[in-house]
C-alpha cells in the first residue's frame, strides 16, 4: 500500500518533506479530499515542498500522487487490520492472508507503470543473455524468473550469491541484460554487482521501489512501490508482487518473440510428450 511506502521512506526524506509524509500518514483522507494548499498548511510547509515530497516518492507531481493515494485507500482503507494474531483461528488466517494477497495485487495493478513494462520488454527482446540477481527472498524470485525466462529460448541464469553475481557482472558485455530484484533497493552487495554490470555497458532492469539507490542505477526502472514492513509476515505479499511482475515480463517477452518462437515451444512440447513428460508452457 502507498501508506506503507511512505512510512518506510520517511528516513530518506528531508526534514520538511518528512513533515508532509507524517501529515499524510496521520490524515490520509485530507490529502485525497483537499487541495495541495490545504495539505501544505496542515504540514506547515510550502506547496513546492509538497511537490518535492511527491517526486521523492517517484511521482511526477501532486495530482499523480493524489490519484494513487485515492486508489490505494479504496483498496485498503486505513484502520483495516489484516495482521495475523496469536489467537487467530484457521478461518481468520485464510481470510487475512488471502485478503492481503488480493489487496497486494490490486494495488500493484493500480500502481504499475505500463510504459516501464514496455521499456523493459524492449530491452529484454534484444538481449544477448539475461541474468537475474537477487538475495534472500528476492533470490527466490530470481530463481523463479530464470525458470520462466529460459523457455523463451534466450540464455538465462539466476544468481542469489552476492560473490557469484559480482563475478558474473564483471564478465558481462554490451547487449547483455541484468534484472536486479530487491524489495528495499539498498543492498550494498547487489548495488556493487549492478555498478559492475553498468561499467561493462550491460543494461540493468531494476524491480525495486522508486527513489532507492538501486532505482538510480537502473537503465530501466520498473518501480514496485509496495512496501511491507509492518510485521514479520509481510514479505509473503512483497514476494507475490515481484513474482507477478516477473510473470508479466516473461509472458510479454514470449509474445514479442512471435509465431516462430511459438512453434519452437510446441515442437519442444511434442518432443517431451514422447517421454511422457509434461512441458510447462505459456501457450496452450
Amino acid at each position: 500500500m502507498l501508506l506503507d511506502a511512505i512510512r518506510t521512506q520517511l528516513d530518506s526524506l528531508s526534514k520538511s518533506e518528512r513533515k508532509v509524509g507524517l501529515t499524510v500518514l496521520k490524515h490520509p483522507q485530507l490529502a485525497v479530499s483537499e487541495n495541495i494548499a490545504a495539505l501544505a498548511k496542515s504540514a506547515q510547509v510550502s506547496e513546492p515542498t509538497v511537490v518535492r515530497f511527491c517526486r521523492a516518492l517517484g511521482f511526477e507531481g501532486w495530482q499523480e500522487f493524489k490519484l494513487k493515494l485515492a486508489q490505494s485507500l479504496a483498496v485498503a482503507p486505513p484502520g483495516s487490520d489484516e495482521s495475523p494474531k496469536q489467537d487467530d483461528l484457521a478461518s481468520d488466517l485464510v481470510s487475512k492472508i488471502c485478503s492481503r494477497s488480493i489487496n497486494t495485487l490490486l494495488d500493484l495493478r493500480n500502481s504499475l507503470d505500463p510504459e516501464a513494462i514496455q521499456r523493459a520488454l524492449d530491452v529484454l527482446v534484444h538481449s544477448n543473455k539475461i541474468e537475474f540477481y537477487g538475495q534472500g527472498t528476492s533470490g527466490i524470485v530470481a530463481i523463479d524468473a530464470q525458470h520462466k525466462f529460459f523457455r523463451s529460448g534466450m540464455p538465462t541464469v539466476a544468481y542469489s550469491d552476492p560473490h557469484i553475481h559480482s563475478i558474473s557482472a564483471s564478465l558481462l558485455r554490451k547487449g547483455d541484460t541484468v534484472v536486479a530484484i530487491s524489495q528495499r533497493g539498498n543492498s550494498s552487495a547487489l548495488l556493487r554487482s549492478v555498478q559492475l554490470a553498468r561499467k561493462m555497458e550491460a543494461d540493468v532492469i531494476a524491480l525495486t521501489p522508486s527513489g532507492t539507490p538501486l532505482a538510480e542505477l537502473a537503465t530501466v526502472l520498473v518501480p514496485i512501490d509496495l512496501s511491507f514492513n509492518t510485521d514479520p509476515y509481510t514479505p509473503i505479499s512483497a514476494r507475490l508482487a515481484h513474482l507477478v511482475v516477473i510473470d508479466i515480463l516473461a509472458v510479454g517477452l514470449a509474445l514479442k518473440r512471435g509465431p516462430k518462437f511459438r512453434n519452437q515451444m510446441l515442437n519442444a512440447q511434442k518432443a517431451l510428450q514422447k517421454f511422457d513428460m509434461q512441458f510447462d508452457t505459456f501457450f496452450r
